[in-house]
């Protein structure tokens, strides 16, 4: 069955850095665009990045532009998103997710797998 399970969560102050890995297994990976997505507290889901199948492509939401990276290594069915200068903001569970669908950036409805996320807390 397809998995995607990502790791590298963890409770960190404002300013520091943290990279998040999304391991998928189950689907052909290359096929596939990879996103990132968190739920902050309280909050809906919202989109943070996404890469292209090759990975050279990205595109990020506004609010983390210029802070965080997102790669891939086809080689190793994974997906990462580097995170630095971390806000208190970035609070969340971020979440990987896969689309076979070209032309999906932020509909939560056009990926076709998710993993079970990884929590993020940031502290002042």
């Amino acid at each position: 069955q397809v998995q995607l399970v990502e790791s590298g969560g963890g409770l960190v102050q404002a300013g520091d850095s943290l990279r998040l890995s999304c391991a998928a297994s189950g689907i052909t990976f290359s096929s596939y665009r990879m996103g990132w997505f968190r739920r902050p507290p309280g909050k809906e889901r919202e989109f943070v990045a996404i890469i292209t199948r090759g990975g050279i492509s990205t595109s990020y939401a506004d609010s983390v532009k210029g802070r965080f990276t997102i790669s891939r290594d086809n080689a190793k069915n994974t997906v990462y998103l580097q995170m630095s200068s971390l806000k208190v903001e970035d609070t969340a569970v971020y979440y990987c997710a896969a689309t076979s669908r070209n032309g999906v950036r932020e509909e939560l409805h056009g990926y076709d797998y998710w993993g079970q996320g990884t929590q993020v807390t940031v502290s002042s």
